[in-house]
């Protein structure tokens, strides 16, 4: 992404209702995760932007974060002060040491944003721990792709079984896949189908919209860490999956 997108990304990730309901849907598909104490467990974020999920997953353990782009990194080194361990680094390339490991893996919508999704997949599963976890989000359907992927500078949208599909082949057992975001669906369909018409070559929806409205959207995506643990969501705007090493 531009430094543009990054500044605006730092400026409202705290507020903004997507970055909200996936942080809140997200801390409770990890807290129900049997891994090791905080004081103990390993977790590596990639593609950590400007850090707004990092006080989020130290609750959870140790955190390395990867981040490829010196704005965002600068950004995520200031605001985030429970992880230290902020690194250069890109996919598919090796993004950590060759003899690191962690108990968790997570890459939030940065999948989409790669060329060789298949290699990068690969590549984590090898810093896997025993027993360890992978946890990804990415855009779902590709029918929904419009000026605001182009903007964002998504390489693809995934259906799902697809991403089971290169799962699977990249040596992973799915131990969770489901649609996450149910309700703004329509919301979001309508406005990519408007982008479409007017032919608007911005991302849409990445402002702060009007309080009762952000607080509206936050509540309605935020619930959903509530049926997550129950059953998979059979649409939505995006994919979340959980996966560990087959062996």
């Amino acid at each position: 992404m531009q430094r543009e997108a990054y500044l605006e990304m730092a400026a409202s990730e705290d507020l903004h209702w997507w970055f909200r309901g996936r942080r809140r849907i997200l801390q409770s598909v990890i807290g129900r995760l049997p891994l090791p104490p905080p004081q103990q467990a390993r977790v590596l974020e990639i593609g950590a932007g400007t850090g707004g999920n990092l006080a989020m997953l130290a609750r959870f353990g140790r955190v390395t974060a990867v981040e490829k782009d010196e704005t965002a990194r600068g950004i995520a080194r200031a605001k985030a002060t429970q992880c230290q361990d902020i690194r250069a680094g890109a996919l598919p390339e090796d993004p950590v040491g060759a003899d690191e490991v962690f108990d968790l893996i997570c890459l939030f919508d940065v999948l989409e944003h790669v060329d060789e999704d298949e290699a990068t997949l690969a590549v984590l599963r090898r810093h896997l721990a025993p027993g360890g976890y992978l946890l990804i989000t990415v855009p779902a359907f590709k029918r929904l792709w419009s000026a605001h992927d182009v903007a964002l500078h998504h390489k693809r949208r995934y259906e799902k079984a697809e991403l089971s599909g290169k799962l699977l082949v990249a040596g992973y057992v799915i131990r969770k896949l489901s649609f996450i975001n149910m309700a703004l669906l329509p919301v979001a369909a309508g406005v990519r189908l408007l982008d479409r018409v007017s032919r608007s070559p911005a991302a849409s929806g990445t402002k702060v919209p009007p309080k009762p409205l952000n607080a509206l959207f936050t509540l309605l995506f935020g619930a959903e860490a509530a049926l997550l643990p129950l059953l998979n969501l059979p649409v939505g705007l995006s994919l979340l999956a959980l996966a560990q090493d087959a062996g």
